[in-house]
């Protein structure tokens, strides 16, 4: 097999080249478009799910379909410990110049960029005794229009994103159309900023304005924006993006295949779904492999048993082992642990249910430990994303197989 025309795309956020089973989720965003054009409400969207799914895939497909309909669009990858106030306003900032020539009067755009620009700024730290921050720190959002007073610059972040967004979303009322901020990683954004963003979601579902937020993020996503604000389960509309059925698995990877003129046979099929566990990031993986040491078509299951071994070893070092490799001791521990209660009768060799979340109590029994004395371990894993606690007394890998993995590691 030619590996010039191997279809399959394993990499982090890259759109493969057949996005099978997510039908639902882009009708329901149709949906979400079709009726805001239409002056009716609708709540901001929430995709919640483990790592390898392809969550940041469905949210760049989102936000395409969203420019076909002619919204302004902007996307920002949250990060731990960083303020939201510069990065959403880079993002409207892009997404108000997407419907800037759309717009008759000129001088409403000017004014909302001058709001935006007072906004951003008003995150500029400085020096001791209030002197001029460093060069450093100088920022410019890149706006031509002076900075305005007395909107978005109060300094309490939940008051400016609520005039802010309410201003952006006027803006995008003028041209007839909506704005959409896509936003990755979401469950990164610090517990102010989540406050925030929930208080301007919930303002702006009350005033029925044209402007939503659609957020991506781990599978506690839910339990984060609820402790921001009681409200929230009610704010959003939630999908869980989980790994793909049998059917959409196969048609990821024959579709691309036919358009290449290759086939698989059934047992061959059958082993990539054993082996990918319908995972979308693990299918491409293995359909990668198993093409470019298929000698020809059809790719039968021999195939696929020579070629799992490299699929295996590439996802070792760069899905799995650069993940581990982040993780002290003390984390390493933590998780074998929990990597051997996770596994199903305890027998090697059985199913994982990487969705069942484990007991932090069991964990301490486990190590010979009190709960208490292992608290850091388990912060310092969640903040590092790869553990999440979905509720309260209980952990579960963000990464599906983590426990099969670990438990190949020596101790």
């Amino acid at each position: 097999m030619d590996p010039v025309r191997n279809p399959y795309a394993p990499g982090a956020g890259q759109r493969p080249p057949e996005l099978a089973g997510r039908g639902r989720e882009l009708d329901v965003f149709d949906v979400v478009l079709e009726r805001i054009a239409r002056g009716r409400p609708e709540r901001s969207l929430m995709l919640t799910g483990l790592r390898g799914v392809g969550k940041t895939v469905l949210l760049n497909t989102l936000r395409s379909e969203a420019i076909n309909h002619l919204w302004g669009t902007g996307k920002i990858e949250a990060r731990p410990d960083q303020s939201l106030r510069r990065p959403i306003a880079a993002a409207l900032h892009m997404a108000v110049r997407e419907l800037a020539p759309r717009h008759r009067a000129p001088d409403r755009i000017d004014a909302f960029l001058g709001v935006l620009k007072a906004f951003a700024q008003r995150s500029t730290p400085t020096g001791r005794g209030g002197a001029a921050p460093k060069l450093r720190d100088r920022w410019q959002p890149g706006i031509d229009v002076p900075a305005s007073s007395g909107r978005a610059d109060s300094g309490d972040i939940e008051i400016d994103l609520v005039e802010l967004l309410s201003d952006a979303a006027s803006v995008a009322t003028d041209v007839g159309t909506g704005i959409a901020i896509f936003i990755d990683e979401m469950q990164d954004v610090g517990a102010e900023d989540v406050s925030a963003l929930c208080a301007a979601c919930h303002e702006l579902s009350q005033l029925g304005a044209p402007l939503i937020v659609v957020g991506a993020g781990l599978p506690h996503l839910p339990a984060v924006l609820s402790a921001a604000k009681s409200y929230s389960e009610r704010l959003y509309r939630y999908q869980r993006i989980d790994r793909l059925d049998r059917i959409a698995a196969d048609q990821a990877l024959c579709a691309p295949a036919e358009r290449e003129e290759v086939e698989y046979e059934q047992k061959a099929l059958d082993l990539l779904y054993e082996k990918s566990g319908g995972y979308p990031y693990f299918v491409q993986a293995y359909g990668k492999a198993t093409w470019d040491h298929a000698p020809r078509s059809p790719i039968t299951a021999a195939d696929v048993r020579v070629a799992a071994p490299e699929a295996e070893a590439e996802l070792a070092v760069g899905f799995f082992g650069s993940r581990f490799e982040r993780a002290t001791p003390a984390e390493r521990e933590y998780m074998r642990a929990m990597a051997t209660l996770a596994l199903v009768d305890g027998e090697e060799g059985g199913r994982d249910d990487m969705d069942a979340a484990v007991p932090t109590a069991e964990i301490a029994r486990a190590l010979g430990r009190k709960p208490a004395s292992l608290s850091p371990a388990r912060d310092a894993l969640i903040k590092k994303g790869l553990i999440y606690s979905g509720e309260r007394g209980t952990v579960a890998f963000t990464v599906p197989h983590f426990g099969r993995y670990l438990r190949t590691q020596p101790a």
